[in-house]
């Protein structure tokens, strides 16, 4: 049964940014925030801590960039040790979505809302596809996860996230 109040950050994380969305209370209605820059480990706790402790989050729900084979590639394995870290620090509990292909998916309705992409908006697509990946979490709570909710990595991590 699902909780009756729920308050997730989704995050779709990359080097250069990290697109946010989050949901109502109710899990109801996802919204597109801010793209955080990912300049600096301790710059994204920050921000993150802030938007969540606003938001009075209770859950963080990171896309994870399987590859198309469904494996765990070396992107993946560094945006998972990320999650896991930024977790520990904000003592939230973190869930995996599988986020292929929503990037592509953001970029396909931004265009079809009329936006020109650029190098200049590309947080715009970060945002969406956070949404894209909230929204599929809040779809499949009721369902048996597809993801495991902590994945096993498959290769070492090549670089530390901070």
């Amino acid at each position: 049964m699902p909780q009756p109040h729920i308050s997730a950050l989704a995050l779709d994380i990359g080097r250069r940014r990290i697109g946010v969305a989050g949901c109502d209370r109710l899990g109801l209605l996802v919204t597109e925030l801010p793209t955080v820059q990912n300049r600096s480990f301790r710059t994204v706790v920050d921000e993150i801590k802030a938007i969540a402790t606003e938001r009075r989050v209770n859950v963080l729900v990171v896309g994870l960039p399987y590859s198309m084979n469904g494996e765990l590639g070396k992107q993946a394995v560094w945006v998972q040790t990320f999650a896991e870290k930024l977790s520990s620090i904000l003592q939230i509990p973190v869930e995996y979505v599988d986020e292929r292909l929503t990037s592509f998916q953001a970029e396909q309705m931004l265009q079809a809302e009329g936006v020109t992409l650029s190098r200049h908006n590309k947080g715009l697509i970060d945002q969406k596809a956070a949404a894209i990946i909230l929204q599929q979490w809040l779809d499949q709570r009721d369902r048996p996860s597809t993801v495991p909710s902590s994945p096993s990595p498959t290769s070492s991590v090549t670089g530390d996230p901070e």
